[in-house]
């Protein structure tokens, strides 16, 4: 790669397997860092993709692909070494994030948006404390416990309800909502069992009764007019989550003037300390998580790249959520444009089995403006995403409407299983209403994903 020394960005994009190429190693190869390896792939970079587990998504699309357990640091650091990549995106929480404070030391690759910045978001206590004790940023109460006593103490003293997470965890597993002291011990089975990282030390959160709750995608690039980091702001997506996993999102969430420039500063504030000091560090897509009170805006998370409610952009966007990690990552221009309403809707596994098939695709595809991206997992589970699907209109009610009815559709079968046809298809006036299920007002949920 020909690059800038001081920044690290390429001035020439190669061509890939070849001794030019700029290379990127996504550490996570899950169905978002599948859309992440396309888009860089669309510029002609060369991609190694890293997962726990064999033909994981993007291990399917990818140039290389590599099996190992990112919570080893030496296995992180030897797959890093092996490849030599120009960057490594990290696509999920679960990462042995020491090791790439040392590859970062060591200048063997530059890590997005930064090892710090990697390492503080994937840890609950530190990016709170980061928001909370450094920044000043509005946050719902906290306390930390690190045994079930401890735990116990910690909820009384928030108060109830409140909602009980790990420290890491993955797409919001292991939290648990306790509406009273006789949740507590479940809650903390939960949560130091069922994370993705082991884990024996929770925060505990007070609820907020937020209005709704939004993911701000914010995004960090070169200004192309200064050479300097220009920070941009994505519509707000709003989203609706069942047990910590979203279940839909619609972009635009509308949201109250005031409301939104709360936003904008918290997001430009959280998202400018993951740089960490580097003049052009800190680029990249963050999901910003908040919650919405009336014109009082909490921060709740931020995850350091494209953010699962952001599928929906690749309806509603020019620019989907990955081509703009990818842009900015390798120093190229990004726009945030808004190009029509629209929403997903998650396909959910609905059994445990392997390899398993997908009926009423076109079906499904017959409601107007959807699209559908099966993610190709090799296993399913009950709760596990295997597909979503993305629709647009005139306005987000209809669009949830067509995203929701679509996904309905589909048929997740058994390999050899005959499919149940749906028999006709609903005419564009049964589309556009909304969901049969309460969307304007989401059930309570816990404080964040």
């Amino acid at each position: 790669m020909t690059s800038n020394p001081a920044s690290g960005i390429p001035a020439v994009l190669g061509t890939p397997l070849t001794d030019s190429a700029v290379r990127v190693l996504l550490l996570g190869a899950g169905e978002l860092g599948k859309e992440v390896v396309i888009a860089f792939q669309r510029f002609g970079v060369e991609v190694i993709a890293v997962d726990r587990y064999p033909h994981a998504p993007g291990h399917q699309v990818a140039h290389h692909s590599e099996v190992i357990d990112m919570t080893d640091p030496a296995a992180v650091t030897a797959v890093i070494e092996k490849y030599r990549p120009d960057f490594v995106v990290p696509e999920i929480e679960a990462i042995a994030t020491e090791a790439l404070g040392d590859i970062e030391a060591r200048g063997i690759a530059q890590v997005v948006p930064s090892a710090f910045g990697v390492a503080a978001t994937m840890n609950r206590e530190r990016v709170r404390r980061l928001a909370d004790e450094d920044l000043g940023i509005p946050v719902p109460p906290y306390l930390f416990a690190d045994s079930r006593e401890e735990l116990r103490a910690a909820a009384a003293r928030v108060g109830f309800p409140c909602v009980v997470k790990p420290i890491m965890s993955s797409s919001g597993k292991g939290q648990t909502i306790l509406d009273g002291p006789d949740d507590v011990d479940a809650a903390w089975e939960t949560a130091t069992t069922k994370a993705r990282v082991q884990n024996t030390r929770v925060i505990v959160e007070g609820f907020i009764d937020f209005d709704y709750e939004v993911t701000l995608l914010t995004v960090r690039s070169i200004d192309p007019r200064t050479g300097g980091i220009l920070t941009q702001f994505c519509a707000p997506i709003g989203h609706r989550q069942v047990d910590g996993d979203y279940v839909e999102s619609w972009q635009p969430q509308q949201m109250a003037p005031f409301a939104m420039a709360s936003a904008t500063s918290i997001a430009a504030r959280i998202t400018g300390a993951m740089a960490d000091g580097q003049e052009l560090g800190g680029r990249g897509v963050f999901g910003v998580e908040l919650f919405v009170k009336g014109d009082d805006v909490y921060f709740s998370e931020v995850s350091p790249r494209p953010h699962d409610t952001g599928l929906v952009t690749m309806a509603s966007q020019r620019i989907s959520e990955f081509e703009m990690h990818a842009r900015a990552i390798l120093g190229l221009p990004v726009e945030v444009t808004l190009a029509s309403p629209g929403a997903s809707a998650v396909i959910y596994g609905d059994r445990d089995e392997e390899a398993v098939g997908f009926a009423n695709v076109a079906q499904a595809l017959a409601v107007p403006e959807t699209s559908i991206r099966l993610f190709g997992k090799p296993e399913s589970t009950t709760r596990r995403r295997l597909g979503v699907v993305t629709a647009t209109a005139d306005d987000t009610v209809s669009a949830r409407a067509r995203a929701s009815e679509a996904a309905s559709r589909i048929r997740i079968v058994s390999p050899g299983e005959a499919p149940t046809t749906v028999i006709g298809v609903p005419g564009e006036s049964n589309d556009a209403q909304a969901p049969t299920h309460n969307l304007a007002q989401p059930a309570r949920q816990p404080a964040s994903k």
